[in-house]
């Protein structure tokens, strides 16, 4: 598919091996989770109630769409384009500034992660061998390194680490795709495959009853509040 897709670009022959190696892995990466994500969730929920898989990807997309979630790549891609140097002394100068500002640092954090995505790792690794020189990888190179230790100065901040999309907007541009408005449209692609494995593997369960419909969870009255800030 990624071959496919490269070809139909119209892409000069000698970049050609980049473009496919960043898009096939950033596909590789992003294409499962858990259940927590919000696309995957929601995905899951509309299924549990028996609706066919096409309605169900298109609520997962649904929720992928929005600027918080599918949006995170292009943000952090942004983000690095704004720093516009590997410095360290300004790089490390440039995200205080946006602390003090209380702008977010993107790429950095995770709702369940306590140590570098690897995810993160990964894509890093691969900007190595094939964009090492590219400003904006150099600028990420440089962030890796340099924001975790600034952000874990607060103590109200329990990973300050970098997480799965802060390289992988920077990747997808370095090798040529110079439209960063779709990268939520890749990020699409892969999770329908994962998703619908998860729905097939939930309408199989229970010796072939399905899971139950999802359900959320209320609190009872006699059941403290708790606040979720």
């Amino acid at each position: 598919m990624v071959e496919n897709f490269v070809h139909l670009l119209g892409t000069e022959a000698e970049d050609v091996e980049r473009m496919v190696r960043v898009l096939r892995t950033f596909l590789i990466l992003h294409m499962d989770h858990g259940g927590g994500n919000l696309s995957t969730f929601a995905g899951k929920a509309v299924a549990s109630g028996r609706a066919s898989l096409y309605a169900s990807m298109a609520s997962a997309m649904n929720a992928l769409s929005g600027p918080l979630h599918g949006r995170a790549n292009q943000a952090c891609l942004e983000f690095v384009q704004r720093i516009g140097t590997d410095d360290p002394a300004e790089v490390e100068k440039f995200v205080r500034g946006e602390l003090a500002a209380k702008r977010p640092v993107y790429g950095f954090g995770h709702a369940v992660l306590r140590a570098e995505d690897p995810r993160a790792a990964a894509q890093i690794a691969l900007g190595e061998e094939v964009c090492p020189d590219d400003p904006s990888f150099r600028t990420v190179r440089t962030l890796r390194e340099v924001a975790p230790r600034v952000l874990g100065e607060n103590p109200k901040i329990s990973n300050p680490y970098a997480n799965v999309d802060v390289a992988s907007g920077s990747l997808l541009y370095a090798v040529g795709f110079h439209k960063p408005e779709y990268f939520t449209t890749f990020f699409g692609w892969s999770r329908v495959i994962g998703i619908s494995a998860q729905i097939r593997d939930e309408r199989n369960s229970r010796g072939g009853r399905g899971v139950p419909i999802y359900r959320p969870k209320y609190i009872g009255r006699d059941q403290p509040l708790r606040r979720l800030d």
